[in-house]
């Protein structure tokens, strides 16, 4: 790999390391949040997803611009707003105004993401290309499951807002090495971004996403209707909008290549569990087993591990050999795994109850993770590249923020706080959506 090469994946992994960690440490802060500010479960789901809202419904617009712009000018950007709002979460007074900044957080991530995937496709080809991605997936998957573990440390030690000052060194680190890749910008000429697209999505997750938190509380009154409504309603005309729209946000074309239509079907029901898994495990252990925030990221250490030793493998297989394999067992192996997450009484032995499953579902992850990505844009050419791995985070992002607040429901049956019972319903039903994946890609995925 030539000296640049390396220095463009090492700054789209460092610079996407902030967003996923961002995505996962916050669940171990959530209980340290609520003793400092207050709020119940709704605003604790508020917290984690007005990040998941703006990152997931402007990615697209994210994925535009770096194909309009550059994709190393918009990566910067996204890098360097997303340290700035790290500091506004940190200093945040009130509950109100950190989930305003986390809001702000996830529209620098949506910027940034897209564009990393996209200097990474524009840099390497080939069976490289896919070792480079899987690496990049590997650190991505790290960054998820290892945030919550120096989170947790952090916040024993100090308090919990250290750890959106984590972020700006991170940040810092990345605009360093960034400068100096000196990749080609492939850019579009006479392209104008789609705003009233990026509008139309952003208004109709975010009525949606409202309705499913606040409906616990509220029951079905006249305001979570109106908002399920409206945002159906918003979410249809931005449909109607892209197909007539002569420069979309969302290219509906790209979903006429079967592996690509298929590869983010699954991607919803495989990162919609995920999300929902690490939010809602990550609670069970604070508030019902008793684990302190450092002990909690400890759990989950081992997906690190596993994620870490063989993703890199996992990419190159898919390349050389084809991904239905893999996107067909592993989403099985982990949802398998998670179903038997249903079971863990709030007086667990870690080696015994926990251990043996979360290397299941490590394993499972693995095996998905890297030839999901791949599969996603090995159709897409260079021009396509940034929208392409728009498409596919923006898929990832909201299945994410849909499956918090619709498990949500189900496992809290009206209480302010999550029950064992309610632990176990969600994973059951974590456990259903990622077996859906795997059925779903080893039934349309077709190998090159």
């Amino acid at each position: 790999m030539a000296a640049s090469s390396r220095l463009t994946l090492i700054a789209a992994i460092l610079g996407t390391s902030i967003v996923f960690i961002d995505g996962s440490v916050v669940n171990v802060a959530l209980v340290p949040i609520q003793h400092d500010l207050g709020g119940g479960l709704a605003a604790q789901q508020w917290v984690v997803d007005a990040y998941l809202l703006t990152l997931g419904s402007l990615i697209l617009v994210g994925g535009s611009l770096g194909d309009i712009f550059g994709e190393v000018r918009v990566f910067r950007l996204g890098v360097a707003w997303f340290g700035l709002a790290s500091v506004l979460c940190a200093v945040a007074p009130n509950v109100d105004t950190l989930i305003v900044f986390r809001g702000l957080q996830g529209i620098a991530g949506a910027l940034l993401t897209p564009a990393s995937l996209a200097l990474i496709t524009a840099t390497f080809s080939g069976v490289e290309r896919g070792a480079a991605i899987g690496t990049w997936t590997a650190w991505a998957g790290i960054s998820t499951v290892i945030g919550p573990l120096i989170g947790g440390w952090l916040i024993g030690v100090s308090t919990w807002r250290v750890i959106f000052f984590l972020n700006v060194p991170i940040a810092i680190a990345t605009l360093v090495i960034s400068a100096r890749v000196p990749h080609p910008e492939s850019r579009r000429e006479n392209v104008h971004v789609d705003y009233v697209g990026g509008a139309l999505c952003v208004i109709g997750l975010g009525a949606i996403v409202f309705g499913f938190i606040e409906q616990p509380r509220r029951g079905w009154d006249a305001a979570v209707g109106a908002a399920l409504l409206g945002g159906a309603a918003a979410l249809a005309t931005f449909i109607s909008w892209e197909r007539r729209h002569p420069q979309p946000m969302l290219p509906l074309r790209l979903f006429r290549m079967r592996n690509f239509r298929v590869a983010n079907i699954e991607t919803f029901s495989v990162w919609g569990g995920l999300a929902a898994w690490s939010f809602f495990l990550t609670l069970f252990l604070q508030q019902l087993v008793g684990y302190s925030p450092f002990r909690s990221g400890l759990a989950t250490l081992p997906v690190t591990l596993v994620m870490f030793g063989l993703s890199r493998y996992a990419g190159r297989y898919s390349m050389r050999f084809g991904p239905r394999l893999l996107m067909g067992l592993g989403p099985l192996i982990a949802g398998g795994s998670v179903v038997v997450l249903a079971r863990l009484p709030t007086h667990l032995d870690y080696w015994t109850d926990l251990l043996p499953p979360l290397l299941g579902f490590s394993l499972g992850l693995t095996m998905t993770v890297a030839p999901l990505t791949t599969t996603v844009l090995s159709d897409a050419g260079a021009l396509d590249a940034g929208i392409a791995s728009g498409v596919n985070n923006a898929v990832a992002r909201v299945a994410g923020l849909l499956a918090i607040a619709v498990v949500g429901i189900a496992a809290s049956s009206g209480a302010a706080k999550l029950t064992e019972h309610g632990f176990h319903v969600a994973m059951l039903v974590t456990g259903g959506l990622m077996c859906a994946g795997g059925v779903t890609g080893a039934v349309g995925i077709r190998n090159p």
